[in-house]
């Protein structure tokens, strides 16, 4: 439920920052989405006090910093110039990397299920974007080329989640939270002074809120990598695509295809079915 929740909040999240990226340079969108993420958590950290988030590595915090920034960096140049439903299911190849860093570096083990539902997502996501990828690999290089920058970024990102799973043996949800939006916000500041420009009220505003569901999102990723196994948790990220396409329709006004529809059936029946036999996993353990 943690991850599912997540979810919900990213892809409200991406919706609103790729309105902003179309307007806004993208390297001074990410730092800003970020910069605000920490504004919005200042006046928790000042109400429970700093000694609550002094992290125990802060090394380990630094390198999970700089893994999401590099991560973030080809996320933002790609995501106003591909489909909010292609953004999202192209992000799905990331537990791919996850499952595969889970089991070399933690040593978790690959139950068939988790392998089986994580095949099935990916099969779903390949009925949403396989037509669309054709396309752009004919009709146009330059979609194809964004659509490779967006891909590129998905082991990155594996990285900074596989960083974060080992850091949630000893630390809390809310000092990960922070210490990553203190370090991107660093990271991605020297980039966004390159072609900074002015900003309209409404979009201080929109960036405001952008930070609001970029930390609350963190926080409930944060919660699940260290309720479960991570690979156990990957599948649920798949449920993304239907909110994606919610929000496309929303906001973009982007129908739902018939290839969107039945993907994101493939993936919710995945979805819920891992779950139920993770439960009943966890149940026959205890």
């Amino acid at each position: 439920m943690w991850t599912i929740a997540a979810g919900l909040l990213f892809t409200g999240l991406n919706a609103l920052m790729r309105a902003l990226a179309l307007a806004i340079d993208p390297m001074q969108s990410q730092f800003l989405r970020y910069a605000m993420g920490l504004f919005v958590l200042l006046p928790v950290v000042a109400w429970r006090g700093v000694r609550h988030y002094r992290p125990k590595s802060i090394q380990g915090q630094f390198w999970r910093g700089s893994f999401h920034t590099a991560g973030l960096v080809l996320w933002f140049l790609a995501l106003p110039r591909i489909p909010l439903a292609d953004t999202t299911a192209i992000g799905f190849t990331t537990p791919l990397f996850i499952m595969i860093g889970a089991r070399l570096f933690f040593g978790e083990a690959m139950h068939w299920e988790r392998w089986l539902a994580v095949g099935l997502g990916f099969a779903g996501v390949l009925i949403v974007v396989g037509p669309r990828l054709g396309l752009g690999m004919g009709a146009g290089g330059g979609a194809q080329l964004w659509h490779l920058v967006m891909l590129a970024s998905a082991p990155l990102f594996a990285g900074s989640f596989l960083i974060t799973k080992a850091l949630t043996r000893h630390e809390t949800a809310g000092v990960i939270l922070l210490w990553q939006s203190i370090t991107v916000t660093l990271f991605s500041l020297p980039l966004a002074l390159v072609n900074w420009g002015p900003l309209t009220a409404l979009q201080w505003f929109a960036f405001l809120v952008c930070g609001l569901l970029g930390s609350s999102g963190h926080y409930c990723l944060n919660r699940g990598l260290a309720a479960a196994d991570i690979s156990a948790t990957q599948s649920a990220k798949f449920l993304e695509l239907i909110w994606s396409a919610f929000f496309g329709f929303a906001f973009f006004g982007d129908v739902p295809t018939e290839t969107t529809l039945l993907g994101g059936t493939v993936i919710a029946a995945a979805t819920l079915w891992v779950a139920r036999r993770e439960g009943q996993r966890s149940r026959d353990v205890a």
